[in-house]
């Protein structure tokens, strides 16, 4: 069988940066399973993987604009210590959840002053070109019972939380797992 949309694959992955470092790999680990063309890989590699069939190899390269995008310093911002509700100390690399006009991001620490707290609310990995290798390990077409528990609900948010896909008809910010209008997943949570 072929990857089409809402089959469910299973692969090994293999993702280095543009210096050949490790990023993240599924070797020695379980293997990926996803429902396909729901969003759950970046867009790129999907179109990357559909038509193939198990036992395939891929190498993809994908540009930051096609990965986790272009690194936005306008992400950066420079809060007063005094807005964060801890005690103790707050060290780089900490991660919070913030409040932005967008909605709820998570945001890393990047540096700590006595009076102010530098957070950036970019995706680590935006910026960098993503170099994945891809070995596909089974293909099977999905039953209903998987689609619809793969789409709704926070198990269905498929890599988009924070995006209700413009079909929410009132207050979505109920938090991870939330449906408005039908079964688009809000994950504001």
């Amino acid at each position: 069988m072929q990857i089409t949309k809402n089959a469910i694959v299973s692969i090994n992955y293999t993702l280095k940066g543009d210096d050949g470092n490790l990023i993240d790999t599924s070797i020695g680990a379980e293997p990926l399973v996803y429902l396909h063309g729901q969003n759950f890989l970046l867009p790129k590699l999907e179109e990357y993987l559909e038509g193939k069939s198990a036992g395939e190899k891929i190498t993809a390269v994908l540009p930051p604009e096609d990965g986790y995008g272009i690194y936005d310093e306008r992400m950066v911002a420079k809060i007063p210590r005094a807005n964060f509700e801890i005690d103790g100390e707050i060290p780089v690399g900490a991660k919070f959840q913030a409040d932005t006009p967008e909605g709820p991001a998570i945001v890393t620490v990047t540096k700590v002053e006595d009076d102010f707290i530098t957070v950036d609310a970019n995706h680590e990995l935006a910026g960098k070109t993503l170099h994945f290798e891809v070995e596909i390990l089974d293909v099977r077409e999905a039953s209903e019972e998987e689609i619809k528990s793969m789409t709704t609900g926070c198990g269905g948010c498929g890599g988009s939380c924070g995006n209700c896909g413009g079909g929410c008809e009132g207050d979505c910010n109920g938090g991870c797992g939330e449906t408005c209008g039908g079964d688009n997943c809000c994950c504001n949570g």
